[in-house]
């Protein structure tokens, strides 16, 4: 039996790769510019993009960068690579596997790694979107920049892709244990939310199944925590535009919960895999002051998952169950 060559592809969002106004602009025009992230009429949607929103929001965006922005560069792209870096370690043995890691938008870009893995000459591909929850914002992004690239090739090799994993056994039992290790070296808040990123609330009337399986991810994790129904709750952060988005929102649930008698707080991310600009500055920090100033008194954000033991776990049986490595 001869063993397949295979490559495995750990695939995040992607970041602005400098910290100037001209990288972040550089990163938004080609995110906002996917067609599975803003869905409004192209013609319509240009007009917006360049003249209402390049003009001024990498400007903001950048200061919002800056507050997360270490050494290493931005958290999402340097956490992603510690992550891809350890499932690597797991395979060192392996020459016939390799594991890199690949950004839906700036750079390492995925084309480009896919690219090199044609050259290579790898027989067997498995995708991994850093996205528990399914979304055709994210997720089916990932698969439609895949298929353009192999629609180019002659030789398409053996291709396995994770759609989802929320609620993966080993993924709701990890951030299960993230909360109570946090719980265990800071007194418990009265309650523990749940915030996922927002869509728009007309793309699950088209069968995006992302809202549902959030419920789901959240239900899980408090079965697993043991919580009382009171004891949680789900909400929905990064609103953009004045559409619908899911609800409830983030921000409204934080300024109503100090009157509600909830001073202190615990907040998790669990559509976030990797700890970005999302949950590091608009949770971390912009969502805080703004309980803290609605009443709070106690609000602690719980860390993703990042390039933690369990991450790597999860990862390698997220890969292993993929894949068969002989033919």
């Amino acid at each position: 039996m001869t063993t397949k060559k295979r490559a495995v592809l750990i695939v995040n969002l992607g970041s602005p790769d400098k910290l100037t106004v001209r990288a972040v602009r550089r990163f938004l025009r080609e995110f906002l510019q996917d067609p599975r992230v803003v869905n409004l009429p192209r013609s319509l949607w240009w007009v917006v993009l360049n003249f209402f929103v390049l003009p001024f929001r990498p400007r903001k965006s950048k200061k919002a960068y800056a507050e997360v922005w270490t050494e290493r560069g931005s958290p999402l792209i340097y956490l992603t690579q510690d992550l891809t870096d350890k499932v690597a370690a797991h395979y060192q043995q392996d020459e016939s596997v390799t594991v890199k890691m690949a950004m839906s938008y700036g750079k390492p870009s995925l084309a480009a790694r896919l690219r090199q893995l044609k050259k290579a000459q790898y027989e067997q591909l498995t995708i991994v979107p850093l996205y528990p929850q399914y979304s055709s914002t994210t997720t089916a992004s990932v698969f439609d920049a895949v298929a353009s690239e192999l629609m180019q090739w002659r030789y398409v090799p053996e291709l396995h892709f994770v759609s989802d994993y929320h609620q993966h056994p080993l993924y709701i039992e990890a951030i299960a244990e993230s909360v109570q290790q946090a719980w265990s070296k800071q007194a418990k808040g009265e309650i523990l939310l749940m915030s996922f990123h927002g869509l728009p609330d007309v793309l699950t009337k088209k069968g995006d199944p992302y809202y549902y399986q959030c419920l789901k991810t959240a239900e899980l994790i408090a079965e697993k925590l043991q919580l009382k129904e009171k004891q949680w709750r789900v909400v929905f952060q990064s609103r953009f535009g004045k559409a619908k988005w899911l609800q409830p929102y983030c921000i409204e649930t934080l300024m109503a919960l100090p009157e509600e008698g909830f001073k202190s707080i615990d907040i998790i991310c669990p559509g976030f895999t990797i700890d970005c600009l999302e949950t590091l500055e608009e949770i971390n920090m912009t969502n805080k002051d703004i309980f803290i100033q609605a009443g709070g008194e106690q609000y602690q954000y719980i860390a993703a998952l990042n390039d933690s033991e369990a991450s790597v776990k999860l990862m390698l049986d997220l890969i292993e169950n993929k894949v068969t490595s002989y033919y």
